[in-house]
């Protein structure tokens, strides 16, 4: 039993080694600015690759689209989820079964599987290199995600809350704005961390839809450091990634708290 458990330990240690050693690999590339692509400890330390990355003004201006596709779309998916999914948890709707399992279809639908008349319909209607455009294709992936989520929150709040509301003269806008958004913040939070993680992290939407460079985001700004004819800066890249993975860890870390809270609601709610 001993020599089956220590096997079991070496065999997590080894999956260990296997997730560690490109971190370890890109933080030390980081700070070397003779970095390859062989494991190396920087024979001087140095932040000239960080400040190589800081002082191009078209990654500056990258992060910043990226910050603003990925905050907008995020919040739109949030808004137009919750306006979704509202009617299918508070009322008996006849085709509430088939609806959800098309929603529950087209959370798995990849978006490479459209991204060709997707293209057409913006090519029609003048959407390419827009980034409204993107945001907006970027909105439409992300709300069945959004809507499917947003209902099992919903459903944990008890509608006896609402009857009170809707005793005191409130509405359905105004019940679930007052009532039942402030009761599934921290689903709504959920939503939203998701949705930012999934628009900032996605390259190939933008690249296919954005030719212009001054237009495109961090996602996409990252590939520069590839460089031409296999000259990679490993260096740059380096710093570059890990700077480009700030607002991930960012997100990571207040999920933490935000998520634990929206994933126990539910069960919180029921004792109500």
């Amino acid at each position: 039993m001993r020599n089956k458990t220590w096997i079991y330990y070496l065999i997590l240690a080894l999956i260990a080694i296997l997730f560690l050693m490109p971190m370890l690999w890109l933080v030390l590339s980081s700070f070397n600015v003779h970095a390859r692509q062989a494991l190396k400890w920087p024979d001087q330390w140095t932040f000239n690759n960080y400040l190589t990355v800081i002082q191009n003004g078209r990654n500056l201006r990258g992060f910043g689209i990226g910050l603003y596709i990925s905050v907008a779309q995020a919040s739109l998916v949030c808004i137009l989820s919750l306006m979704a999914a509202y009617p299918l948890s508070r009322y008996d709707l006849s085709y509430k079964k088939p609806l959800l399992y098309a929603i529950l279809f087209m959370t798995s639908l990849p978006m490479i599987a459209v991204i060709v008349p997707v293209y057409k319909i913006f090519v029609r209607f003048h959407l390419l290199d827009s980034i409204p455009g993107v945001i907006l294709y970027l909105t439409a992936s992300g709300i069945p995600y959004g809507v499917w989520m947003m209902k099992n929150f919903m459903d944990g709040i008890p509608k006896s809350l609402e009857e009170a509301a809707f005793v005191d003269g409130a509405d359905s806008v105004q019940s679930m704005l007052h009532v039942v958004a402030p009761l599934m913040f921290s689903g709504i939070c959920v939503v939203f961390i998701y949705s930012f993680s999934g628009a900032w992290g996605n390259f190939f939407i933008p690249y296919i839809l954005l030719n212009s460079e001054a237009k495109q985001p961090a996602s996409v700004i990252l590939f520069q450091y590839f460089g031409k004819h296999g000259a990679i800066e490993y260096g740059a890249l380096s710093a570059y990634s890990l700077l480009y993975s700030l607002p991930a860890i960012f997100l990571y870390i207040l999920s933490q708290k935000v998520m634990s809270k929206g994933f126990t609601m539910n069960l919180s709610l029921i004792h109500i």
